[in-house]
């Protein structure tokens, strides 16, 4: 715990115009939480909508992404896996505040857990788990929703505005643990020796520091980070990948089995077979996956040419 992060406290400065707008969104958003899902997330996928228009620089990569991912789509196919990804695009700022504001008895209903029984056993075993999260875009309503199957531990990225930071901070650690600092590694590590549930992201663009370049999807060279296996490797815990996924009345947490042989291969092979992982569970709901993000975009060198 000495590692976790403080918890920003509230400032009366927050009370100053200067914070009004942030508030004005606040309040907004905690009354749209408030109706039942189906409205919530019609009114998502507006919101989904009117993003598209005010940035459709990243609907463009977004659609690149699909097609360098996976070629044989056609182009019908595309659009359409587009159109629903936009939609829930927008929804992700609903489930962000859902994730904040819902009460337990809210999200306990919406959220269901399959392969709960692999964490169970790691953690009946003595050792903690290494969960392997993909990014998508209902991540920070699961996040919430674990921590009440098995409080968690993550990384944190401290937000540039105070308030807001203040407000993500104690939405986040409603029902799991504490926080460490993104760039806190040893603090994830301590974490993992001491038994606990803790959550990584492996699958984004990081640049070409401590990576590798890997197939992923269409991509035979894509940038992929070694970190991953740094934590497998100097650590006792089970490693394990998680998703979040959208369901007819709410939202599933997926524990996949174990993949304890990571750790024991090298880093081409290893990172290859869990891109090829990652690959199987975004095919199980690719709509829902963070396409805008440019996760092709570092090039194995400078003379490569960008897929964008």
């Amino acid at each position: 715990m000495a590692a976790a992060i403080k918890a920003p406290k509230f400032k009366l400065s927050f009370l100053t115009p200067k914070f009004w707008p942030v508030w004005l969104g606040v309040f907004l958003l905690y009354i749209i939480t408030w109706l039942p899902l189906p409205v919530i997330r019609f009114i998502g996928g507006g919101a989904g909508k009117l993003i598209a228009k005010i940035v459709p620089k990243r609907v463009r990569v977004a659609k690149r992404n699909l097609e360098l991912w996976n070629p044989s789509l056609s182009e019908s196919e595309v659009q359409a896996l587009l159109k629903e990804n936009v939609r829930r695009t927008g929804m992700a700022l609903f489930e962000t505040a859902m994730g904040w504001w819902w009460p337990d008895w809210r999200v306990k209903r919406a959220i269901e857990i399959e392969g709960a029984e692999h964490v169970e056993a790691a953690i009946a075993s003595g050792k903690g788990v290494f969960g392997m999260a993909l990014h998508n875009m209902n991540l920070e309503f699961a996040c919430r929703g674990i921590g009440y199957f098995h409080p968690s531990i993550a990384f944190y990225r401290k937000h540039n505005n105070p308030l807001v930071d203040y407000l993500q901070y104690h939405g986040r650690n409603r029902s799991n643990k504490y926080m460490i600092d993104k760039r806190n590694a040893k603090a994830l590590l301590m974490a993992l020796e001491d038994k606990e549930l803790c959550l990584y992201l492996p699958d984004q663009d990081y640049g070409p520091k401590q990576s590798v370049f890997v197939p992923f999807g269409g991509v035979a060279e894509t940038a992929t980070t070694t970190a991953t296996l740094m934590f497998i490797r100097r650590s006792t815990s089970v490693p394990m990948m998680i998703t979040s996924q959208y369901t007819a009345k709410g939202y599933k947490i997926k524990i996949y089995p174990p993949l304890t042989h990571l750790g024991e291969m090298d880093d081409i092979a290893a990172l290859t077979e869990l891109n090829t992982h990652i690959d199987k569970a975004i095919k199980e709901q690719p709509e829902s996956y963070l396409w805008m993000h440019k996760r092709f975009k570092t090039r194995p060198s400078k003379d490569t040419p960008s897929l964008y």
